[in-house]
């Protein structure tokens, strides 16, 4: 039986809620050509499970935190939407009156 344990952080990054699970690394699977899996942090979605960063354990959970959120932010939302700009206001100036054609007479 492995020693391993499972760790999991729920982080709230600009009112969306972020769910991470470290998982244990796998061995080699020589059949199938398979390099081992290295232990993973894990962000979970809608019950899948997306790699996101090597599981370091000299780490303490406030950096773990930290480098989950820095990865939030990099890859798991978009760019942060600025105000919209107003459109420029052309203004147009009245036709003065006998210019209608500017042409010449008619």
């Amino acid at each position: 039986m492995s020693a391993f344990k499972p760790q999991q952080r729920h982080l709230t990054i600009r009112g969306r809620t972020f769910h991470f699970v470290s998982y244990e690394g796998g061995p080699t699977n020589r059949r199938r050509e398979q390099l081992p899996d290295p232990a993973m942090w894990y962000l979970m979605v809608e019950g899948r499970r997306c790699p996101v960063l090597p599981l370091d354990t000299s780490l303490s959970a406030s950096q773990v935190d930290a480098a989950l959120s820095a990865w939030a932010l990099d890859n798991a939302l978009g760019p942060v939407e600025s105000p919209p700009v107003p459109p420029a206001v052309v203004r147009t100036a009245a036709p003065s009156p006998g210019h209608e054609n500017w042409w010449g007479p008619v």
